[in-house]
C-alpha cells in the first residue's frame, strides 16, 4: 500500500473545503481517522500502510489544519464535529468506525454525541474525557504571530515525552503540519477544546468503544481514562506499556493490530460494513 496516498479536495456544507486520502477499498469497512490538534491528515502516513484490505479508511484535515481551508472563526468542538458529519456526507459514508488521536478523540466523541447513527464504533487512540481549562503551554499560544516559527513548532513536540523511537521524517512532517497553521487557528483551535462542554457530560455514548492509553502518559493519568471508560457503558481500555501520550507516533503497528481486530469484533457482532 502507499504510504502516501494521493490527496483528494471536497467542499463541506459547513462553508469549509478540506482534502482527504484514502486507502483500502471501497466496499470494506469503512473507518475514519481524525488526527490530533496541530497535526493534520499526514499523523496517518505510518498507520495507514499497515491496515488490511479489510478496512477502509479515511484520513481528513480538519479545518484551519494541514492543507484544509483556514477560516478566522467556527473551531468549537461543536463546529467541527459537524465538519466530521458533513465530511462524511460529501464523502459518501454513511456510518463509520471514528478513531481519533489525542484531541481527534475529542472530536470523535462529539459526532458520536450530535450525530450517533453515524458512529458504528469508536477508538479513543490517547484522548481525553475533558479539555475544559486553561492549559500552562497557552499564554505561548497567546502570543504567536505569523509566520509560525519552524523552531517553536519543533520545541512544542517536547511537550510529550516519547518513550520509542519515532522516524525522523515523521517528526519532522508533524513540525511541518504545525507551520502550515497560522497563528489565529493555533488559538482558536485550543480555545475551542478547552471551551467545550465535555461531550461525555452532554449525553451517553452508546457505541461500542476501544480506549487506548500510554501507561507513561504525562497528560492523561490512569484515572482520567478509567473516568472516561466508565462514562462510556460500552466501552473497552487497553493500556500500551512504555508509551507516552502520543501512541499514534510510538506505536502505529499495535494500534493498527488493535483497530483490525476491533473493526472484526463489530461485523462479527452484525454491525454494518462497507458504511452501510
Amino acid at each position: 500500500m502507499d504510504p502516501q496516498p494521493r490527496a483528494r479536495r471536497i467542499a463541506l456544507a459547513t462553508g469549509v473545503s478540506v482534502p482527504y486520502v484514502s486507502a483500502g477499498p471501497a466496499a470494506a469497512a469503512p473507518v475514519v481517522l481524525l488526527h490530533a490538534w496541530g497535526e493534520s491528515r499526514r499523523s496517518f502516513d505510518r498507520l495507514l500502510p499497515l491496515l488490511p484490505r479489510t478496512i477502509h479508511a479515511v484520513a481528513m484535515d480538519l479545518r484551519g489544519h494541514g492543507d484544509a481551508d483556514k477560516p478566522a472563526a467556527g473551531y468549537s468542538l461543536a463546529e467541527v464535529a459537524a465538519d466530521v458529519a458533513a465530511f462524511m456526507d460529501a464523502a459518501g459514508v454513511p456510518s463509520a468506525v471514528l478513531l481519533g488521536s489525542s484531541s481527534g478523540g475529542y472530536v470523535a466523541q462529539q459526532v458520536a454525541v450530535t450525530n450517533p447513527h453515524r458512529v458504528t464504533g469508536l477508538v479513543l487512540v490517547g484522548s481525553p474525557r475533558s479539555l475544559q481549562g486553561r492549559p500552562p503551554f497557552a499564554d505561548e499560544i497567546d502570543q504567536l504571530t505569523d509566520p509560525v516559527d519552524a523552531a517553536w513548532v519543533r520545541k512544542t513536540l517536547t511537550w510529550f515525552p516519547r518513550f520509542r523511537q519515532v522516524p525522523q521524517w515523521y517528526i519532522d512532517g508533524r513540525v511541518q503540519d504545525g507551520v502550515r497553521m497560522p497563528s489565529h487557528v493555533w488559538r482558536e483551535a485550543l480555545a475551542g477544546l478547552v471551551s467545550a462542554r465535555p461531550p461525555t457530560d452532554v449525553a451517553t455514548i452508546t457505541a461500542p468503544t476501544l480506549i487506548v492509553w500510554g501507561a507513561r502518559d504525562e497528560l492523561l493519568t490512569s484515572e482520567h481514562q478509567q473516568s472516561l471508560a466508565a462514562a462510556i457503558p460500552a466501552s473497552r481500555l487497553i493500556v500500551y506499556e512504555d508509551t507516552g501520550h502520543l501512541v499514534l507516533w510510538e506505536q502505529p503497528e499495535r494500534v493498527a493490530s488493535d483497530l483490525t481486530a476491533f473493526v472484526a469484533s463489530l461485523r462479527a457482532r452484525g454491525g454494518p460494513s462497507a458504511g452501510q
